[in-house]
């Protein structure tokens, strides 16, 4: 039996919305580890804070949005947070 192949389900309805709720919490993964290392800085930069805050917000809305998302939404939302997340990576 261990010669039997793992099924692929990513191309079942729900593939799509894990994809993107991993990038999207890798976002959000991002901005906490972000805003952990600016809060123990000698001197926090409270307007990178709060920016890293508002930022990590909208990432939270935008996961909790992908729990209603139609097909179209959720690979709108993962396309922005796949070069949002490359784009984080870079910097």
């Amino acid at each position: 039996m261990s010669d039997t192949p793992i099924p692929d389900f990513s191309g079942l309805d729900g593939g799509g919305e894990q994809q993107a709720t991993d990038i999207v919490r890798d976002v959000v993964s991002w901005y906490n580890t972000q805003l952990a290392a600016e809060r123990r800085a000698p001197v926090p930069d409270e307007d990178r804070v709060e920016e890293l805050k508002a930022a990590r917000q909208t990432a939270i809305d935008d996961q909790q949005r992908l729990e209603t998302a139609d097909p179209q939404e959720t690979a709108q939302i993962a396309a922005l947070y796949a070069a949002r997340l490359k784009e984080l990576s870079e910097s």
